[in-house]
């Protein structure tokens, strides 16, 4: 069997199982490996799984463990997704994902990130706005978390500002 096979059964047997941890393993030899269409396909999958994954969550009533290898993937995905459409300019998408997502986790550090992206997309902040004026992007890259997790002093005034209006 050829690299590429080898890679495609391994790919095929993570989907079967949903396994979108080992998904994410494969994710660089994937790269390397795939054309631009299958890599597409590729994390077309680990949507659809994180997606099952997150309507099972929600009918369970329960929240996603962040020390669980699938709930720790299916809560990248899903993030992944948010801000793909944040990027897109969905403003409205991105909002609503962020806040599923903001109250889908047991990790309080990975949900008040989330509420501040929340917040932001809520407001109409764009996502150039968000990275340059809310997030702290290296503070994030040395925290080593896989979502914005560091942000500016401005952060807080935008939740504030937030809670502010809500009441």
């Amino acid at each position: 069997m050829s690299k590429v096979e080898n890679l495609k059964a391994e790919i095929l047997k993570a989907q079967q199982d949903g396994d979108i941890a080992s998904l994410y393993v494969l994710e660089q030899q994937a790269h390397d490996t795939l054309d631009e269409e299958t890599i597409h396909g590729f994390y077309a999958n680990i949507l659809d799984l994180a997606l099952e994954r997150l309507t099972d969550t929600l009918e369970s009533h329960r929240v996603m463990d962040m020390n669980e290898v699938q709930d720790f993937a299916t809560l990248r995905a899903l993030y992944e997704y948010a801000i793909e459409h944040y990027s897109a300019g969905k403003l409205s998408d991105a909002s609503a994902l962020f806040e599923v997502l903001s109250g889908l986790s047991n990790d309080k550090k990975f949900s008040l990130a989330l509420k501040f992206h929340w917040i932001a997309s809520k407001e109409n902040l764009s996502l150039d706005d968000f990275l340059s004026k809310i997030a702290d992007i290296d503070a994030t890259q040395n925290a080593g978390t896989f979502y914005i997790s560091c942000f500016k002093e401005e952060a807080q005034k935008l939740l504030n500002d937030s809670i502010i209006d809500a009441g």
